[in-house]
């Protein structure tokens, strides 16, 4: 499935970086994270996004990318693993954190107006490395406009 990457916590700005198709790094006041995902960014693969997964190694996840910024809700239908997702805007910064969604929950999980973005990750872990709204996200899907651009 997916190998585990890793996080690295430090401080600093938010310089540029390497960027990979199959990372997202995240930025904040608490340093940063970088991991390992699968990429979900046609409605087949959205749609199935984690369900069915019955374990996913720490500092692993999904990242949904959508065509334009929309109103974005989620459940946990057919999903076994408590997740956190984090929402973020078009330019790759974070808007809402819902923590330790709950599997099998069919309550929709409202993440904001004008997402593009989700990172689906391990339940707890972005509470665990102090990942909060207005933390920025980094990857190639998100352009040259991103708050946090790839170098590459």
């Amino acid at each position: 499935m997916m190998a585990l990457v890793g996080v690295t916590l430090a401080c600093g700005g938010m310089a540029r970086a390497e960027c990979a198709a199959d990372a997202v790094t995240l930025k904040g006041d608490f340093g940063q994270a970088r991991f390992h995902v699968s990429v979900a960014d046609d409605a087949a693969e959205r749609a199935q996004g984690l369900m069915n997964v019955e374990q996913m190694p720490t500092m692993t996840g999904m990242l949904f990318v959508y065509e334009a910024p929309q109103v974005a809700s989620f459940w946990m239908r057919n999903t076994l693993i408590p997740l956190d997702m984090i929402f973020a805007s078009a330019d790759g910064v974070v808007q809402t954190v819902h923590a330790k969604a709950v599997p099998l929950d069919e309550t929709p999980i409202f993440g904001g107006d004008a997402i593009k973005y989700v990172l689906e990750i391990n339940g707890g872990l972005a509470g665990r490395l102090g990942i909060v709204p207005g933390a920025v996200m980094q990857h190639p899907a998100i352009g040259p406009d991103a708050a946090l651009p790839c170098t590459n």
